[in-house]
């Protein structure tokens, strides 16, 4: 059977792939093929989709910084999204209900007013793999996302706990003792090294220290993991330990899709309830975008976050699942917010994947606020005297920095688009400004360029380098440009694209290497 399930999910997540879709899409598709050929779920897979999404939680927790949270347009910003959404949903399916739909017809307005709730979440696994695969994981709009997600999730955990009656043991308070022994924790993480130990420590502290402890003291064990995950994010190996854990968890969520296909068979009334659920989105989105907006955050940024949520969350299934355990939902709303998910992915990742060509075309007609009211990591940017723009200041950005400044002085202009990592340079003396180079109006925001005379794409993703060398290209940038890259076919790509000089990251820093070993050393090798 595991032959038929692995066999299955890859073919399926292939041709997803090729047809621009997220494999998850492709994976939901398998698993409601294998339910109509009479498959069903097992142990095994149950446990690996759970590690899968208790992983997640956990690389989720390892970005985040708890300031990020306490932000008002975080916390507000979800609170205010979850409780208009909700109520316009309770609304939407009592008059559903008064219009005679046999599945709502019986269900009381406790009831209603929970599937309402369950539809108003979005799902964290569709946003941080669409994310991801953009590259756009710490955009501003990416993290503005990924922040009202994690909210949504706290607001989940929560409303689980209660819901199954579940009361904390009285020793729970111990759990604020945690932040205390954060010290030993990274202790731990700097002694664990950077190989298997790396990744097995990951493991162990997601789902023994993290989720053993919280459902030890009988909370909800992947609370513990993104507890954990957060406080663990100031580390300096964060990042790495979040990467070491990527393939792992990537191949654990598959599991999580498969299961939610395999978990009952779709009916023609489950199906009819699902495309009313769809007819609701939309207003889900504009509900999104409103609230953001109001933040006074510009249409781009607010229009990307709102395509990033625009979709049902699974935790519409997990709501939907101890309701009818509970006796408080019918089998065919269960089948109904299955498939609706299912059909909100599928709906989803095109738009994401369009969503900077649709801000391009709807920015135009969207009112956009005055310069000066922006929220402030949207302010106007005066590059000064700057010649060279560096994009991407991760360790190669730097390490162009720092050789430039060697070589011709402060004639550089570094661009990290996380404020804490702009902020983490600037205290070393580098001239660091937070930005978004693959946003459009990151560059209408530059005031000038006219002194500008190279620029060097750093960033980490192929995508969001092709994407800020089509911006300098629609802007007729006249300097020189520079680009990185991983691979041969994205360095054959970005010189036919136009510039200048394209590096392989990973041969470069070989042949940088041998040069500086023959400087520092000067071996006597005979020359042949």
């Amino acid at each position: 059977m595991e032959l038929i399930l692995i066999s299955t999910a890859f073919i399926a997540g292939f041709i997803a792939l090729k047809c621009h879709l997220p494999p998850l899409v492709g994976f939901l598709l398998a698993g409601f093929g294998l339910y109509a050929a009479g498959f069903q779920t097992n142990d095994t897979i149950i446990t690996l989709s759970d590690l899968g999404v208790t992983l997640l939680l956990f690389t989720i927790g390892l970005k985040l910084d708890i300031k990020t949270l306490l932000s008002k347009e975080i916390w507000a910003g979800a609170t205010v999204h979850n409780l208009l959404s909700t109520l316009f949903f309770a609304l939407a399916l009592f008059a559903f209900k008064f219009l005679g739909v046999s599945a709502l017809v019986n269900m009381s307005t406790e009831q209603i007013v929970l599937l309402g709730f369950a539809l108003s979440f979005s799902s964290t696994v569709f946003a941080v793999k669409s994310l991801q695969e953009k590259g756009e994981m710490n955009a501003t709009y990416g993290t503005l996302a990924i922040g009202i997600l994690v909210m949504q999730d706290i607001f989940a955990v929560v409303f689980l706990t209660a819901s199954t009656g579940k009361i904390p043991e009285w020793y729970a308070i111990a759990l604020f003792a945690l932040p205390l022994l954060r010290p030993i924790f990274y202790k731990v993480l700097d002694w664990v090294g950077h190989g298997e130990m790396l990744v097995l420590f990951g493991i162990f502290f997601a789902l023994v220290v993290g989720a053993g402890l919280f459902e030890l003291v009988g909370m909800k064990a992947d609370l513990g993991a993104l507890v954990l995950g957060m406080l663990l994010a100031g580390h300096s190996k964060a990042s790495e330990l979040s990467k070491s854990l990527f393939n792992l968890k990537e191949l654990f969520l598959v599991c999580f899709f498969l299961n939610i296909g395999l978990s009952d068979q779709p009916t023609v009334q489950g199906f009819a309830l699902a495309l009313l659920f769809l007819l609701l989105l939309p207003i889900k989105g504009i509900l999104y975008f409103w609230v953001l907006n109001k933040f006074k955050f510009r249409v781009r940024t607010s229009l990307l976050a709102s395509l990033s949520l625009f979709n049902y969350s699974e935790f519409g299934l997990i709501v939907g699942g101890l309701a009818f355990k509970m006796g408080w939902m019918s089998g065919d709303i269960l089948v109904a917010v299955a498939i609706a998910v299912s059909l909100s992915f599928i709906i989803a990742a095109p738009l994401n994947r369009a969503g900077h060509k649709l801000y391009q075309q709807s920015g135009k007609w969207l009112k956009e606020h005055a310069a000066e009211n922006l929220n402030q990591r949207d302010q106007l940017i005066d590059p000064g005297r700057a010649q060279v723009l560096i994009l991407g200041m991760g360790r190669i950005g730097t390490g162009a920095y720092d050789e430039l400044r060697s070589r011709y002085g402060k004639v550089s202009l570094g661009v990290e688009v996380r404020e804490e990592g702009a902020h983490v340079h600037r205290s070393h003396g580098r001239n660091v400004i937070t930005g978004d180079a693959t946003d459009p109006d990151f560059w209408e925001r530059i005031l000038d360029t006219a002194n500008v005379k190279l620029v060097i794409l750093a960033m980490p993703h192929h995508q969001g380098n092709q994407i800020a060398l089509e911006q300098l290209q629609t802007r007729q940038f006249k300097g020189q440009i520079a680009a990185i890259a991983e691979y041969q076919d994205q360095l054959d790509s970005l010189k036919e694209q136009g510039v200048d000089a394209a590096f392989n990251i990973y041969s470069e820093a070989g042949s940088g290497f041998a040069r500086h070993v023959c400087d520092q050393l000067q071996p006597q090798i005979v020359k042949l």
